[in-house]
């Protein structure tokens, strides 16, 4: 459920009867269907199926069984219940999808389920041979990876755990390094500060001023997932069906680019069975969400609490599940349809109600959310020309892994990792009594002036307690809170 484990007992019996082979305890077609994966998986791998009434049972009944995870225990029940199993399988959790020649396939969600059995004191797990290093992430659970089921012929069985793991992702092309982005210094600055401390940035300019390049910079600024960070990003990713073969750990941070015509299912996760949305799968990472205005409604709205908790909890008449989703959000729109509203060298096409009206589109509680405002003007000639190159990705990276490491000793002790997600306690601890006397004057003109509401103020503070770690500054300075006013949206709905 979600990515959490649930441990179920496949009981099989065989009695006396026309034969007969019947799976109950909820199973759906997937299942179900199993009965004839089973048979021909058994008698293909060099066993006699029983001619007998057979009975499976899948406990806890009241809980719906989806796909073919069920297929290896089943069969291996069938096997022990006929007295054909040499091996000693007791107290030993089995998944794995069958093929009709008697091999295991790979299966979704193998991390969490076997992080569910290292729980439930099961401290043996058989699963597919690709998925035994996923299986082995989990400490305290031995793993015997089955190739085919005539692999239970023989004795014993060999139990093991995968080796070290490789300590590098991989390279990725849809993040570009920094230093290929011409110009626009000012919002470079202000990804290093979203980055340094995971706050959430809006840029708005229009068509061609590099929005798009810029968003996919910033993975490459983000510092490398820790080992916990990684074992909740690979949970969400293994029970999508995302890993890669081979590589059973997400070390790179995700980076999801959905387009604006997902759907509000998609976005933030749901459907009849249950799957993680784009807002789980940019755990720990980047969900840039370009055209933002083109988003739908409902989905827009939806980002909402994701954003404030970290979490999203889907509940459905089956039951209710929680993804994880703390991630960074990055979002970019275009002042108005055509593009150039404000723009100083093309003049807009759209009337002042429809520049209005497109704006309108996304809710002042949304935008309530985003910590940092960011125009984005056209790059002119001479710095698209010059020969110039700015910081590459690597030296932006090495200061926001600091400040990082700065607001990891801060914050130890809490379920927080970066000033973002900081609570209005740890503001108040953190922030407003490190604010040093002067800055309180441009704070409280601030708050007059723009209308900030209450978490706006927080969210000042925050940015202006990342931008000091940056500066390597124990306390708030006037400059550091002037640089994080600067950021906020000017209007009424800053």
């Amino acid at each position: 459920m979600g990515i959490e484990g649930i441990p179920l007992d496949v009981e099989v019996d065989i009695g006396q009867g026309l034969p007969a082979f019947n799976i109950v305890g909820l199973p759906d077609a997937a299942v179900q269907e199993a009965r004839e994966r089973v048979r021909a998986a058994v008698k293909n791998a060099g066993f006699e199926f029983p001619l007998r009434r057979i009975t499976v049972n899948l406990a806890p009944a009241d809980v719906r069984k989806e796909g073919p995870i069920y297929d290896l225990a089943i069969a291996v029940g069938v096997l022990a219940a006929s007295n054909q199993l040499r091996a000693s399988l007791e107290d030993v959790a089995l998944l794995g999808e069958l093929s009709l020649d008697g091999h295991v396939r790979h299966v979704n969600g193998v991390l969490p389920l076997a992080a569910m059995c290292a729980q439930a004191g099961i401290r043996r797990i058989v699963v597919p041979a690709s998925d035994v290093a996923e299986a082995s992430l989990i400490d305290g659970v031995e793993v015997l990876g089955l190739d085919s089921l005539a692999q239970l012929a023989e004795a014993p069985v060999v139990w093991s755990t995968a080796g070290p793991l490789a300590a590098e992702g991989d390279g990725r092309p849809d993040v570009h390094d920094l230093s290929v982005v011409q110009g626009q210094e000012h919002v470079k600055r202000a990804l290093e500060v979203a980055s340094a401390g995971g706050h959430n940035v809006m840029m708005q300019g229009p068509p061609g001023s590099g929005k798009t390049l810029l968003a996919r910079t910033l993975p490459g600024l983000l510092p490398p997932l820790m080992p916990m960070e990684a074992i909740e990003v690979t949970k969400v990713h293994s029970v999508a069906g995302l890993l890669g073969r081979g590589r059973p750990l997400v070390l790179d941070r995700p980076f999801r680019a959905p387009h604006h015509t997902i759907s509000h299912a998609g976005l933030v996760g749901g459907g009849s069975h249950i799957r993680p949305g784009e807002v789980s799968l940019a755990h720990r990472g980047v969900l840039f969400l370009d055209e933002f205005p083109e988003f739908g409604q409902t989905a827009l709205e939806s980002l909402r609490e994701p954003l404030e908790s970290g979490a999203v909890t889907i509940s459905r008449v089956r039951g209710s599940a929680t993804f994880p989703a703390r991630f960074l959000l990055v979002a970019a729109m275009n002042p108005c349809p055509c593009g150039y509203h404000g723009d100083a060298k093309r003049a807009c096409t759209c009337a002042e109600a429809t520049v209005t009206r497109y704006q309108r589109r996304i809710s002042g509680p949304l935008l309530d959310r985003f910590d940092l405002f960011i125009d984005v003007p056209r790059v002119e000639y001479q710095e698209l020309a010059g020969a110039a190159t700015g910081e590459t990705s690597a030296e932006v990276r090495a200061r926001v892994t600091r400040a990082r490491e700065v607001q990891l000793a801060r914050l130890v002790g809490t379920p927080f990792v970066t000033n973002a997600e900081m609570g209005p306690l740890e503001v108040r601890q953190h922030c407003q009594r490190l604010l040093v006397p002067a800055a309180q004057p441009l704070l409280a003109a601030a708050m007059e002036q723009l209308a900030l509401s209450a978490r706006a103020f927080h969210r000042i503070l925050k940015v202006a307690r990342t931008v000091a770690d940056l500066a390597g500054s124990e306390v708030i300075e006037t400059a550091h809170l002037a640089e994080a006013v600067q950021y906020r949206r000017r209007g009424t709905d800053a």
